[in-house]
């Protein structure tokens, strides 16, 4: 039985926010939800030839996320917030649909977190996390441990960084969340549905 997340849950009902629905808190559900119907054991990426569980290479995982991964810092401007604006971080890799064993029952079971979700836009599968908790707990280390190379380096370091920031409240804060916004773009990926300068004006009329 496959656990793909069909459609891009993001706003949905059913959607792990890294914040809750208004965006106030800074931390997630204390038991985040696994979507994986297999028990696999974690790490395992195959059976070898004699029944042997082999474990995943982490390295092979900072690689296969340094082509195919994203660490996307998500900025939204929500009147109904005390500060106007909502962030959301989340780390995916994309891949083929032919992959989607290597997304449900390895890396899922790797990270021990996140979900299998196909994505429309670029008719691909992806594995994603969003909550903070199993971003700063999960994810991060192991990219500290095994680290990325290059321009997705410089992208790990900042996601890193308002990971931790919205852990500690930070984001809850007009000079954090102005930090926060400066950290985003600064970080090395696609365009944007709001400018940096239209997020900060949003921020500067806030009153209060």
């Amino acid at each position: 039985m496959s656990t793909l997340t069909k459609g891009n849950p993001e706003g949905s009902p059913s959607d792990p926010l890294t914040t809750d629905p208004k965006g106030e808190a800074c931390h997630a559900p204390e038991s985040p939800e696994i979507y994986v119907m297999r028990n696999t054991p974690a790490l395992i990426e195959r059976q070898g030839a004699y029944g042997v569980a082999v474990p995943l290479d982490p390295w092979y995982v900072t690689g296969l996320t340094d082509g195919e991964g994203c660490f996307c810092i998500s900025l939204a401007i929500r009147a109904k917030l005390r500060l106007g604006l909502e962030v959301r971080p989340s780390f995916s890799l994309s891949l083929n649909e032919k992959d989607l064993r290597l997304l449900e029952e390895d890396l899922q079971t790797f990270f021990t977190c996140g979900w299998i979700r196909d994505s429309k836009t670029d008719r691909t599968l992806k594995y994603e996390a969003r909550s903070v908790r199993d971003l700063t707990n999960k994810i991060l280390p192991h990219f500290e441990r095994y680290p990325l190379r290059g321009d997705k380096a410089r992208s790990c370091a900042g996601f890193s960084r308002v990971c931790r920031m919205i852990e500690q409240g930070d984001h809850l804060q007009r000079d954090g969340l102005r930090e926060i916004v400066g950290i985003a773009y600064e970080m090395n990926f696609g365009k944007r549905r709001h400018s940096q300068a239209t997020l900060l004006k949003v921020l500067d009329e806030v009153k209060g």
